[in-house]
């Protein structure tokens, strides 16, 4: 008999046990949550309490109303530890005023303790104690610089660009440049040999490659949010060089997404790439038009890659031919454009200038500073807003663009400034309708480190067919 009582209380004081646990755990799961109202109280004008029919007395862990994205209660016992109780719970269930409700003012409007609202790149929200509490992230776009730029005497203008507002300084050189620093070996590179004879080789003060093959430079494309200047600048090189180089008789804009997608060896496509690897695509697999395999701007996040939709195959003599159709279904012309081994031109001016006046235009590495986004006319030279600011302010990246001329400038004193014509890759809304002038003669951004020149791979045989086809197309 002692046994069975014994056994008895052992088994109800597990079975208490296990309910005290039970209770305990549910205790302890709604005693731990976060309160509700840390951060002052969210819907402070919503009915919970009321729509629910009343409070609980007590504590009553079913006493609970949908709010927002949790739950929240209307027992007695829901202000003791923690509170999680429903907006309308001190009003409706204890007739006081609720606790304190962090309300920040902007432009006259008030807002609730969580809301947010975006100050160009930042975002800012309302904080417990009613004060807002912001980012402190670089923009793209400080005011603040474009007034000093404007306000000095530089030599050029600054403007805030809508389709940049509201990036950080971070995204803007991660997104909106792209190239990468050729490696030492590139970087050795031997110079092509250029004598020049100064009394037969007159440079004249401005050349301007669109004036001299008019109709043959092609237009600057916008690389969007898509970290390819790699491709974007060996694409217009290559597209002028090729129509100066026939004549007119192939204008082609070739493809920049053909390479993004296509040229995958070591390249990141959207996420940037080396130009050396766009020139050995170039000359080893060759391109279409921009017609044919038009650019789409990533949807999704700026490193993805399209799927290679342009394949080509030899044909000998190191010609080669598509073997796909145009990813744009309304071209029919796929031919394959492409060059030989490109060059490298010394980091002399007068050469880079006969290079350019002799053959067309050339392209150029430059390093891009946080004020060079908000150029808008003039000669640029990197200047020293921002050398008071903390280290974030001040960064650069990589960047290559198609140099397609020169020119001087007079000063009011009589001095003159050299520059360098150069088309970018950031649209023609940006800059002088798509181009910029930037310093020549003192390697400005180290725009003169590094200069390639190309040649297309064409034929007479080439130039016979475009002729014909073009000519077949207008009639």
């Amino acid at each position: 008999m002692k046994l069975i009582l014994l056994m008895v209380s052992v088994l109800l004081l597990v079975v208490g046990e296990g309910t005290a646990d039970r209770i305990l755990s549910r205790r302890t799961k709604r005693e731990l949550a976060s309160p509700l109202h840390v951060g002052g109280i969210r819907d402070p004008f919503g009915s919970y309490c009321e729509r629910r029919g009343g409070c609980c007395p007590g504590r009553d862990d079913l006493c609970t109303v949908p709010y927002l994205d949790t739950i929240c209660y209307c027992d007695l016992f829901c202000n003791r530890t923690v509170s999680d109780c429903c907006p309308d719970f001190w009003s409706h269930c204890l007739g006081v005023e609720p606790p304190f409700i962090g309300i920040c003012e902007r432009n006259g409007n008030r807002f609730f303790t969580g809301q947010t609202y975006k100050e160009n790149c930042n975002l800012c929200t309302c904080g417990t104690s009613g004060r807002w509490e912001c980012e402190q992230n670089a923009c793209l776009m400080e005011p603040d610089v474009i007034h000093a730029v404007n306000r000095g005497n530089y030599g050029w203008k600054a403007a805030n660009y809508s389709q940049l507002y509201g990036m950080t300084l971070d995204e803007g050189i991660q997104y909106r440049l792209g190239t990468q620093r050729p490696s030492r070996t590139i970087m050795n590179m031997n110079e092509i040999q250029m004598n020049m004879d100064p009394q037969g080789d007159r440079l004249p003060p401005y050349f301007n490659s669109a004036e001299k093959w008019p109709g043959k430079i092609h237009e600057p494309l916008d690389q969007g949010n898509c970290a390819a200047s790699w491709a974007f600048s060996t694409a217009a090189v290559a597209s002028d060089r090729i129509s100066i180089q026939s004549m007119g008789h192939m204008t082609p804009q070739l493809s920049p997404q053909n390479l993004i997608s296509c040229d995958t060896r070591n390249q990141g496509g959207c996420a940037g790439g080396r130009i050396d690897g766009a020139w050995w695509y170039l000359r080893r697999r060759g391109v279409v038009t921009e017609d044919c395999y038009p650019y789409r701007p990533p949807q999704q996040t700026p490193a993805e890659i399209g799927r290679c939709m342009m394949q080509s195959r030899s044909i000998g003599r190191g010609k080669r031919q598509a073997t796909q159709r145009c990813p744009n279904t309304h071209n029919y012309h796929n031919d394959i454009y492409q060059s030989t081994p490109p060059y490298r031109l010394s980091s002399n001016e007068k050469e880079i200038m006969k290079e350019i006046m002799d053959n067309g235009p050339v392209q150029a590495i430059m390093e891009v500073h946080e004020d060079f986004f908000v150029y808008k006319s003039g000669i640029y030279k990197h200047t020293d807003v921002s050398f008071t600011k903390p280290p974030q302010y001040r960064k650069h990246g990589t960047h290559s663009v198609r140099i397609t001329g020169w020119g001087e400038e007079r000063n009011f004193d009589g001095t003159s400034r050299k520059y360098w014509i150069a088309a970018n890759s950031w649209g023609k809304n940006w800059g002088e309708n798509g181009y910029f002038r930037i310093a020549r003669g003192d390697n400005e951004c180290e725009i003169e480190a590094f200069v390639i020149g190309v040649w297309g791979r064409i034929t007479m045989e080439d130039m016979h067919n475009h002729h014909h086809h073009h000519h077949r197309r207008h009639i």
